[in-house]
């Protein structure tokens, strides 16, 4: 007479499921009391070498089990290159998987140019997960016949290729990188003006110019440049004063507008005024 068929328990279900996960496990528990042995025998000898002994037969171990990298996933990276990435990484595909630590390879990433955060994953039995924030290129510098691509803080992201990232503001001198971006903010509630601006010229690293694209020269007063720029918006607005053949606008005096035209000569500077220079 046939035996009465058993259901299987919710245990058995569970472990079936599960069996491709479960595996790895268990080569894995078995390879890492091998290691323990091992290192425990090698301890007697050398105590110092105790730990690295371990962590290096863990990995080993580890991977004669069928723990190896098979797979790198890297995420978010737009400008950063990837072959740079991988470098700083650290691992790569067929190495064995608990060869590295995430930490670390997390800590190099965010030393690139590029990488403004990064976060390393290692999911068993052997898939590497990267994910990256990357820095925003935000203008070209020019400084001392250099061009680069900055950030909005200053930082040097790019020193080749300076056309792959579109239009981007220019910006001129020792110490505009790192101070630009507020005017650059306040250029841009003063669309007509920011319309006409070729670069950002940093002047002795404390104040602006502002050099236009029919070649004048705007020059902005020290610490003064929100209400100057609106000056020049509504002198914009009411005589298209940015329009016309000039040499250069010097707003630096609080009381006047210098404006010199082009091919017209320089007026002497007022004694009782003092000078204007930058």
């Amino acid at each position: 007479m046939p035996r009465e068929a058993v259901r299987p328990s919710g245990f058995r279900l569970w472990l079936r499921r599960r069996r491709n996960l479960v595996r790895p496990a268990i080569r894995i528990g078995i390879a890492s009391a091998l290691v323990g042995v091992v290192a425990l025998g090698v301890a007697a000898f050398n105590p110092a070498g105790q730990l690295f002994a371990l962590g290096s037969g863990l990995a080993s171990a580890t991977a004669e089990a069928g723990l190896r990298i098979r797979d790198i996933q890297i995420d978010g990276a737009e400008n950063a290159p990837r072959a740079m990435i991988r470098q700083a990484l650290g691992v790569k595909v067929g190495d064995p998987t608990l060869s590295f630590s995430p930490e670390e390879a997390r800590e190099r990433l965010q030393n690139l140019a590029w990488v403004e955060s990064a976060e390393v994953e290692r999911h068993l039995p052997g898939t590497v997960v990267v994910r990256v924030t990357e820095r925003r290129p935000f203008a070209i510098w020019q400084n001392q016949g250099r061009f680069s691509v900055v950030d909005r803080e200053g930082r040097v992201v790019a020193t080749d290729r300076l056309d792959a990232f579109g239009p981007l503001p220019l910006i001129v001198g020792t110490g505009a990188e790192k101070s630009a971006a507020a005017l650059y903010d306040l250029l841009k509630t003063a669309p007509d003006v920011l319309a006409r601006t070729q670069a950002l010229v940093r002047v002795g690293e404390r104040r602006w110019n502002l050099h236009l694209h029919n070649g004048a020269d705007i020059l902005l007063p020290e610490g003064e440049e929100k209400p100057a720029i609106q000056r020049l918006a509504e002198l914009q607005q009411r005589n298209a004063l940015l329009d016309r053949p000039l040499a250069s606008v010097d707003m630096r005096l609080p009381d006047r507008l210098v404006v010199r035209q082009v091919n017209a000569p320089q007026a002497p500077a007022d004694p009782k005024r003092g000078s204007a220079r930058g």
